[in-house]
């Protein structure tokens, strides 16, 4: 939830140019499904929901990761800190997440 708060809160700081305005939609959409999602993977079901509401967290927080990506190659956040900060947290929650599954996967083969 706070990384959604965090990507809102960044939003605010794209310039208000076509390619800023395009990106910051997209970002906004993507890094607060993650979120949203997660809430979804705790009301699970068996572990194959599980996994599969997991991989729909981690595709949101892949395609946020290629956005944050292509807005600080192409200059178009003012808060380099936070975009930064931004940047780092959701790298960590593509690899907590990857590894989840990853967990979760293995985890289901030994039960069988």
């Amino acid at each position: 939830i706070r990384f959604a708060s965090d990507i809102v809160t960044l939003k605010k700081y794209l310039k208000n140019i076509y390619e800023g305005e395009h990106l910051a939609k997209q970002l906004v959409r993507s890094g607060t499904s993650a979120a949203l999602n997660f809430g979804e993977v705790q009301g699970a079901e068996t572990t194959k929901d599980f996994i599969h509401k997991q991989s729909i967290v981690l595709k949101e927080l892949r395609e946020t990761y290629i956005n944050l990506r292509i807005i600080e190659l192409n200059g178009l956040c003012i808060n380099l800190s936070l975009l930064s900060q931004v940047l780092d947290e959701s790298d960590q929650l593509i690899r907590i997440f990857t590894r989840s599954i990853q967990t979760s996967k293995r985890n289901q083969a030994i039960s069988k």
